[in-house]
């Protein structure tokens, strides 16, 4: 894996946000696609086209609970004067050899089984006497409760036309249908089908295994006693939880102290079960930044130019930012600022499109929309920097939440949209129409 952008700029050059993520997209690669179980690809991609093998349902069905007759022994049956029709057995779901229902003779049927030779249609157990002879009943009694009504006769008290309460073979899919196209992510209802139609494996892309570290002496794990000068590590848990929202299988490493060859031999771990590395802090000039520190040399010696490049971003918040790949399998690793707000704004813009686009998806973005700004007072937005506010967003309007702060993890919480402030602006009066980003 190399990043040939990374090569053409000097370590002065000031990134632009698209030129970061265009570095990215540009380096990251789909993951190889593997046969997996049904409930193993769940959440996957899918990577080729599934044709219907059978038709669903497979055969002709009740969809009641009642009885299969045919149309012409009921035809003006009331209350009044009802068909009487000789129940020859049950049929049920699953049952082996059908039942024959002929002139005069009626089947008790269940939901789901097939429709027997000579019936043409089911009658609910709602319009019949159930076999008991004491009027309409309201539903059917389990044969071991009453024999009787699997024998003797039935009466039935309206009629039904040809085909009624039956479910049509593949009246769901026919055989030979497309079922689902390559590219489809697999929920529930898509593995439902898959298994309905007779499929235990898939091919598809897998979930991309992505590991998140914090860096820093100061973090404390939470649950855990502060010190003087200690914060709790929230960076590793929001970036994990943002990880597997965006569909990868997360693991978080707890924080790791600000020493560099600790750091080096932490990441060397951790990347046999990585097919993405993400660390939070230590990507900015301070005289304790380990991770720019500890990875800054680091290069894969069998592909020259390859490694990890720190650089700086037109951006607000989250203008330190590294990227590029580590270890012998070219491992692609982001690094992020450590302020909360920058590290999951970098997130947002950066990790979530690389971890779709290993995913293998087309669309890799949040989506974004147009809205009023409502706002107390005009925002105000540093020149030449793409700046990103936290908003919530309903009906059109967006309000900004918190300020511009990099710290503010109580605003964060409440966002559920970026307002977008281009380079170029340096002032938002309340009233105009601003680009959102939508996170939720």
């Amino acid at each position: 894996m190399s990043s040939a952008a990374t090569r053409t700029t000097g370590p002065d050059h000031l990134w632009t946000v698209d030129e970061h993520l265009e570095d990215i997209l540009a380096t990251v690669r789909p993951l190889e696609p593997i046969e997996l179980q049904l409930l193993d690809a769940q959440g996957c991609v899918l990577v080729e086209d599934i044709t219907v093998p059978v038709s669903l349902p497979p055969f002709d069905n009740s969809s009641m609970d009642g009885y299969a007759v045919r149309v012409t022994d009921i035809a003006g049956a009331s209350e009044e004067f009802p068909a009487v029709l000789t129940v020859v057995g049950d049929v049920a779901a699953g049952q082996g050899e059908p039942l024959h229902v002929g002139p005069g003779e009626a089947a008790r049927i269940m939901t789901g089984a097939p429709l027997p030779p000579g019936a043409e249609a089911v009658v609910p157990v709602e319009w019949t006497d159930g076999g008991l002879g004491d009027g309409p009943v309201t539903g059917m009694r389990a044969r071991s409760q009453a024999p009787e009504a699997a024998g003797g006769q039935v009466q039935v008290y309206r009629s039904a036309q040809a085909r009624a309460h039956v479910r049509a073979t593949g009246s769901d899919v026919k055989a030979g249908d497309r079922a689902l196209d390559a590219g489809t992510v697999l929920g529930p209802p898509q593995i439902a089908l898959l298994a309905a139609i007779g499929r235990g494996t898939v091919r598809v892309r897998p979930r991309p295994r992505v590991v998140v570290m914090s860096t820093g002496s100061e973090l404390v794990q939470p649950d855990e006693q502060l010190g003087d000068g200690q914060i709790y590590d929230s960076n590793s848990f929001a970036l994990t939880a943002a990880a597997r929202d965006a569909g990868a299988i997360a693991y978080r490493v707890g924080a790791v102290a600000d020493d560099a060859e600790t750091l080096r031999d932490t990441i060397e771990d951790q990347l046999v079960r990585a097919d993405l590395l993400v660390t939070t802090g230590g990507v900015s000039v301070g005289a304790y930044d380990v991770v720019k520190e500890a990875l800054s040399s680091v290069g894969d010696e069998d592909e020259p130019g390859a490694g990890i490049d720190f650089r700086k971003l037109a951006m607000q918040p989250g203008k330190p930012q590294g990227f590029g790949s580590i270890g012998p399998d070219h491992i692609p690793l982001l690094a992020l600022p450590g302020n909360p707000v920058s590290s999951y704004v970098s997130f947002e813009l950066f990790v979530r499109p690389a971890i779709r686009t290993l995913m293998g998806l087309d669309d890799v973005h949040r989506p974004t929309t147009r809205a009023t700004l409502t706002a107390d007072k005009a925002l105000t937005s540093p020149k030449g920097r793409r700046q990103f506010l936290r908003g919530t967003y309903a009906d059109g309007e967006v309000t900004p939440v918190g300020g511009a702060g990099s710290h503010l993890v109580a605003a964060l919480a409440l966002a559920d949209a970026l307002i977008v402030v281009p380079e170029d602006v340096e002032s938002v009066e309340p009233g105009t129409e601003v680009q959102v980003v939508l996170l939720r």
